[in-house]
């Protein structure tokens, strides 16, 4: 074979080579190619996170949400990442499903494969103090806790747990052979040494953003015929139960309220805050309240109202910390 093949040969494997690891590299990192060779994104793209298809609705309805052009999506372990913009700002979105260990997978690898700065929550949640939030509200917690995890405590055993399910005997309290249960904390596994936690503080940056930017921001009161009875409002400061049963039952609910003054409860926001904080990323959680615990449901006009609202919340919270994109 002649040199000058063989040269040919060795550059036509480099290049392939050379192709073979830039479609690895897209894989990996989508955003890549998102970005024009005249203009570049300033900052990481910021990862937006919801649980439902009632979420999902509240954001294709709204129109805020540009796909890109050429990547609009990736397929990754059976979900979707949606790549594009919202209001102009970079983001990425990824319906989890419910329940903590589908919350956490989607969250963790939103993180691992991507370029993302933080995470921004929005999901729906019910009251458990009516005196502070009621269907249409957005609660914005300070901290978020897994009320869930339990040890149960044997029957008649010296070291109760803070559940006495005794005390909720109908007609007349007393003993029960369910016993107690003691809520445990969790291990927040870190880069850092792993600890026992039991709540998980919201990032305090971005919380001081929220209540800063959101406090004047006004929410949406109908829906598809459907208004609230009165002016739906802004609530900061709350804390946030989590667990992977959603709670309706009324006595359970006065329970959080009054052992760990947690005022809305959801089966997300949990695993939003324990994954974000294992990998040292900033994190929000905007909760649209849908209903009451121990109330009729609400319909599906007020659920749309509550998720529409928390959709608000999220995006002026997103618009309020987005960064200008440089031109070279």
């Amino acid at each position: 074979m002649s040199r000058i093949n063989l040269a040919v040969l060795l550059v036509l494997g480099l290049l392939l080579v050379t192709a073979k690891q830039s479609m690895q590299m897209s894989l990996r990192n989508p955003t890549a190619e998102i970005e024009t060779s005249s203009c570049k994104v300033a900052f990481l793209r910021l990862g937006l996170v919801f649980a439902s298809d009632n979420n999902e609705k509240a954001l294709e309805e709204s129109g805020l949400f540009e796909p890109d052009s050429e990547n609009p999506h990736v397929d990754i372990a059976g979900r979707r990442f949606h790549v594009g913009t919202l209001n102009k700002t970079p983001i990425m979105y990824v319906k989890t499903g419910t329940h903590s260990v589908k919350v956490a997978t989607a969250v963790q690898t939103l993180l691992l494969k991507f370029h993302t700065s933080g995470i921004i929550f929005f999901g729906s949640s019910g009251s458990l103090d009516e005196n502070m939030l009621v269907p249409g509200d957005v609660a914005v917690p300070k901290a978020v806790a897994f009320t869930g995890v339990w040890e149960w405590k044997k029957f008649e055993a010296q070291n109760k747990g803070q559940l006495a399910f005794g005390h909720y005997n109908v007609p007349v309290n007393g003993e029960n052979k369910l016993g107690t249960v003691a809520h445990e904390n969790i291990t927040l596994y870190s880069h850092e040494e792993s600890k026992e936690v039991f709540w998980l503080p919201i990032s305090s940056s971005w919380y001081d953003v929220a209540t800063k930017e959101l406090k004047d921001l006004e929410l949406k009161k109908c829906h598809s015929g459907t208004c609230l009875p009165g002016t739906p409002k802004v609530v900061f400061g709350s804390k946030a139960s989590t667990s992977d049963f959603y709670v309706k039952n009324k006595a359970y609910g006065d329970f959080l309220l009054e052992k760990f003054n947690a005022s809305t409860a959801d089966s997300a926001s949990g695993s939003v805050a324990l994954t974000s904080l294992s990998n040292k990323k900033l994190f929000v959680v905007f909760q649209g309240v849908s209903n009451v615990a121990g109330e009729e449901s609400s319909n599906s006009g007020i659920s749309s109202i509550a998720s529409y609202n928390a959709l608000l919340a999220a995006t002026k919270f997103i618009n309020s910390i987005s960064h200008a994109t440089t031109c070279l």
